[in-house]
């Protein structure tokens, strides 16, 4: 079931949801089997007539092991609220722990499009067409998505433009720093 406030976000203006550098859940699955880790890099590589993503995921991670097998997934903003959630599927591996999910209370809904399962309580959702480039991928951990649809949380993104200032704090994308820290984004300012 899709989430209350869950509005589609023009492709052209993707980019938008990623800009600030916020920390990401990857959620990918294949054969039945579904994962979700979070990631610190993660970034805009194009937004022009077909956006794309990089994201870095290490050899030993099981939501990369899907994604390099289904060709599929998706990149998702957590919120304030989901510190704990982020945390647990960043630490913890499918491999050693297969309740994973249920064990840091990971909702799934399905993507409209792009075949990806997409987590519940984040603020920015974007699904991704893996576009293969092997050495990259080997030699740089370093994997670059089309996106094929974008969502946000219509109490945060509005047209076109993050709303932080008006929504309730949990709902700030969280920033990982290095060694469990975190920060939040802040109040805007114009230029």
């Amino acid at each position: 079931m899709t989430p209350a406030n869950f509005s589609p976000v023009p492709l052209d203006k993707s980019y938008r949801l990623l800009n600030h550098g916020p920390t990401v859940l990857v959620s990918a699955r294949h054969g039945g089997v579904t994962d979700v880790m979070a990631a610190a890099w993660a970034c805009v590589l194009d937004y022009g007539q077909t956006p794309r993503v990089t994201v870095v995921l290490d050899k030993a991670t099981h939501t990369r092991e899907l994604i390099e097998t289904s060709g599929a997934f998706a990149l998702q903003l957590p919120t304030r609220a989901q510190l704990a959630l982020t945390v647990g599927v960043g630490t913890d591996s499918l491999h050693t722990m297969p309740d994973k999910l249920m064990r840091h209370g990971v909702q799934l809904f399905e993507a409209p499009v792009g075949d990806v399962p997409l987590v519940a309580g984040c603020v920015g959702w974007l699904a991704c067409r893996l576009r293969p480039e092997p050495h990259n991928q080997q030699a740089y951990d370093l994997f670059i998505g089309d996106v094929v649809g974008a969502w946000a949380n219509e109490q945060v993104f509005r047209t076109g433009r993050w709303q932080f200032d008006t929504a309730p704090d949990d709902l700030r994308t969280i920033h990982h720093v290095a060694g469990g820290q975190f920060f939040v984004t802040g109040a805007a300012v114009q230029a």
